[in-house]
């Protein structure tokens, strides 16, 4: 288990800021409000440090297999048209995110970034119908050597508003490997050619490159 990287500034920073209005409050306050300080302070911390673990994760690579990109609750699973790159039909598996989930976004599949763009938006909440085409998102295509192609989208929510992602088009990676970070909530979309053999449903729990999603034919 690890720090990610997204996260070391925000927990020094914090570490400071509780540092100094604990021993404030500890040497001009009553210390009835100082025990009160110093527990919020310590049950803050422990939330943000947790929101930002990066624990290590084995991947069993499979190329038959789609895996999930993210860590959270399956809200979405049913057939769509997607209109960004594809223009046409597509089954589409959406995960959201709490702020209670391990955060770092992996690729469901190995292969080339065909394509990726970012999307400036909106900050609906993240399970919004709408969340998909008019949030702050990103939007990357993965090409396998198969020939076909996986899009996954990240998809800032309410209070979610820092997408990082760590790749460009042109950029091959491995199944598994980590592409991005989204903070504090959020969601991710997968879409998959019609015809794949999904193997999850609506209400499951995904675990980021653990959780087989679905299965091309």
């Amino acid at each position: 288990m690890t720090i990610h990287k997204e996260g070391r500034t925000y927990l020094i920073v914090f570490l400071m800021v509780f540092i100094a209005l604990n021993v404030g409050t500890y040497y001009w306050v009553h210390p009835i409000i100082f025990k009160l300080v110093l527990t919020v302070s310590v049950i803050f911390y422990g939330l943000v440090l947790q929101f930002f673990r990066n624990p290590t994760r084995k991947i069993i690579k499979d190329p038959a297999n789609i895996l999930a990109p993210a860590d959270g609750k399956i809200v979405v699973v049913e057939e769509t048209e997607e209109q960004e790159y594809f223009h046409g039909r597509r089954v589409q598996i959406s995960i959201f995110m709490s702020p209670i989930n391990v955060h770092c976004n992996r690729m469901p599949v190995a292969g080339k970034v065909a394509y990726f763009k970012y999307h400036p938006g909106k900050y609906l909440v993240a399970w919004h119908p709408k969340s998909s085409t008019e949030n702050e998102r990103t939007t990357m295509v993965i090409r396998r050597e198969e020939k076909e192609e996986v899009l996954v989208r990240q998809i800032a929510g309410a209070v979610a508003r820092r997408i990082k992602w760590y790749v460009k088009e042109g950029d091959v990676l491995g199944q598994g490997d980590e592409f991005g970070f989204i903070k504090f909530g959020s969601r991710v979309d997968v879409f998959l050619p019609v015809g794949t053999e999904i193997m999850v449903k609506p209400g499951e729990k995904a675990i980021a490159g653990k959780t087989v999603l679905a299965v091309f034919a």
